[in-house]
């Protein structure tokens, strides 16, 4: 029988219940701003809008970050890597197809 401890997984990768936790925190109060903008109308449209898009890539910096525990680190370069191949694919096909859409739209009118 192996040791668990002589397995060849490391737990290095895995965040603390301390990351965890702000990450959550982090999370809740970068959701909580904007929809406290958008239910109180305190702002006029432009500052609200312009604030929850940087709010939102915010968190989703933090989610990387915390939850998904991305890194440039030796360890997690290649998977922060992949990541952001694929999130540069999947902007570009959303991206485009809305842009095809728009026009074909627009040719039709």
């Amino acid at each position: 029988m192996s040791n668990h401890s002589s397995d060849s997984h490391s737990t290095s990768g895995h965040g603390s219940v301390k990351s965890y936790l702000i990450g959550f925190v982090l999370s809740v109060i970068l959701t909580g701003v904007p929809f406290w903008m958008v239910m109180t109308h305190t702002f006029a449209n432009g500052p609200t809008y312009i604030t929850i898009i940087i709010l939102a890539v915010i968190q989703i910096l933090v989610h990387m970050k915390y939850f998904l525990h991305l890194n440039f680190s030796e360890e997690g370069k290649w998977d922060t890597y992949a990541i952001m191949f694929a999130a540069v694919i999947i902007i570009m096909v959303v991206g485009l197809s809305t842009w095809l859409m728009y026009a074909a739209n627009a040719m039709m009118m």
